[in-house]
């Protein structure tokens, strides 16, 4: 019996929550953990990886806007894009319209030389996907991005 026809049973939705709530947490602690192998791969830790991927998915911004996302000090982004930039995984390009800042962009030399971390995993979540419908993946993609958007939103309640 799966942990849904379990909770679907007796518990009804009180219990089909509860599941999603401990799958979520499951699926954070998996994502940490394998964040901070890749990181350490990489000679980053989990927090320039993560950075590294807001300037990879969002596109080119300053370390203003790199700190806003992370909910982090100005002052404590600056070693990360250090650290960043000393491995190639970003560049600085001179601010278009105010030349005190830079702009971060993401170098995709430095992406292309570490995509063989990503193959194992990718292949198999698209294997995964082969289980579900369009219409079941469209929820799940909702769901995901509205529970990442409320994460986000807790995080910067804490920072």
């Amino acid at each position: 019996m799966t942990n849904r026809e379990v909770s679907t049973g007796q518990g009804g939705r009180a219990a089909v929550v509860d599941d999603v709530l401990l799958a979520g947490r499951e699926l954070s602690t998996a994502a940490v953990l394998f964040h901070s192998a890749l990181a350490a791969r990489q000679g980053l830790n989990a927090s320039d990886t993560k950075a590294l991927d807001l300037v990879a998915r969002l596109g080119p911004m300053t370390a203003g806007e790199l700190a806003r996302h992370l909910a982090l000090k100005p002052a404590s982004v600056t070693a990360l894009v250090g650290r960043l930039e000393e491995k190639g995984a970003v560049r600085k390009a001179p601010h278009p319209e105010d030349g005190r800042k830079v702009v971060l962009h993401f170098n995709e030399e430095f992406a292309a030389r570490n995509m063989h971390y990503f193959a194992e995993l990718v292949g198999s979540l698209r294997e995964l996907c082969e289980r579900y419908t369009d219409e079941e993946l469209e929820v799940i993609v909702s769901f995901m991005r509205e529970a990442a958007r409320r994460q986000g939103e807790a995080t910067r309640h804490l920072g």
